[in-house]
């Protein structure tokens, strides 16, 4: 579907980290006409009054969406799976931040989520929006779009060339690190400044929500005819800074596999993609501030006879509203770049 006309887009939960993001990105996008923002706390107070760094955004925070047509939902999966079925049966097209839509077995949420999905048929007709992997899926006029998240945006992004390239056996680690923002506004213990500050902890060892999500589309770019089982351990690590995401995996390559191979699959499997760069060097997490990039630098430990792949991304833009608008880019036919950063801030 293209388009040249403006089309009204609203943001649910305007006042999160995600949604702020959003507010950001969307109100000087030529296209997306941002007509309403809604948070329940904030009700009938100005944005610009709540959020004094976007001072010409003339919006009013409601607790509704009446009037937009494409939405953007910046909701706990809880809150979010409650609302986008309402939404998508009204003809409104929606981009779920959250993980409410992004499994595609309804077996899954007890055990990772701890309910009982109530609008299951929906899993089916939700499109996991990782542009680089689902772009044909995306220009298909999809109606709901589970934006993936953004630790696994990063494990996906750095191990894709390899599976579907065949050079590795499925036998994966990945282990990453989140700024703060990515636990959310709402304060909790182990967000508190004196707690978090000169402290680095892993956490979710026994099984993290993202690892289904990150097995699940890895399980999709195996090559035809490998049988094997994917096993992933993943590990999360929060870090003492505000934002970004930077993810070491690890898996075994495949007898006969060289350095050369490894250049190759990365270098084709990125070269026209406008929001991934592989790097030259290990990335680090500055280098993605504010921005919709995601740096990928693969090595190999030859004795080990392992591949590394290092990515970093900005875990609230190319991680979560930088995501969203992409996806929206494409399911309206606009240029993939459109409204987005590809630089980011420095220092």
């Amino acid at each position: 579907m293209r388009t040249t006309r403006t089309i009204p887009a609203a943001v649910v939960n305007g006042a999160g980290y995600g949604g702020v993001e959003l507010l950001r990105l969307l109100a000087r996008h030529p296209v997306f006409d941002l007509v309403e923002v809604t948070a329940r706390s904030d009700a009938g107070k100005p944005v610009a009054s709540v959020f004094p760094h976007l001072p010409d955004l003339a919006l009013t925070f409601t607790e509704r969406v009446e009037r937009a047509e494409v939405v953007f939902l910046a909701l706990p999966d809880d809150a979010a799976v409650e609302i986008a079925p309402e939404l998508v049966a009204s003809g409104r097209r929606v981009l779920d931040l959250s993980a409410a839509f992004r499994l595609r077995d309804p077996a899954l949420y007890p055990r990772w989520y701890g309910y009982q999905h109530p609008a299951a048929p929906l899993l089916s007709r939700a499109v996991y929006g990782l542009p680089e992997l689902a772009r044909d899926a995306l220009r298909d006029d999809a109606v709901l779009v589970a934006c993936p998240g953004c630790y696994p945006t990063a494990a996906i992004l750095a191990l894709a060339p390899a599976l579907r390239s065949g050079l590795i056996a499925p036998d994966l680690i990945v282990d990453a690190k989140s700024g703060l923002s990515g636990a959310g506004r709402t304060l909790k213990l182990n967000t508190h400044y004196s707690e978090a500050n000169e402290d680095t902890a892993a956490y979710g060892l026994q099984g993290h929500r993202h690892q289904p999500e990150i097995a699940q589309q890895l399980r999709h770019l195996q090559v035809d005819g490998d049988t094997a089982p994917l096993r992933l351990t993943f590990t999360p690590h929060l870090v003492p800074m505000t934002r970004g995401i930077l993810a070491t995996c690890y898996a075994p390559l495949r007898t006969g596999v060289t350095p050369r191979d490894v250049a190759a699959a990365y270098a084709a499997a990125y070269a026209d993609e406008p929001f991934v760069r592989v790097a030259s060097a290990p990335p680090h997490t500055k280098w993605t501030l504010g921005s919709n990039l995601c740096f990928v630098y693969p090595a190999i430990d030859e004795d080990a006879e392992r591949l590394i792949v290092v990515s970093a991304l900005d875990n609230l833009v190319k991680g979560a509203a930088g995501q969203a608008v992409q996806c929206a880019n494409l399911l309206y036919g606009l240029p993939e770049t459109l409204g987005l950063p590809l630089e980011g801030v420095y220092p």
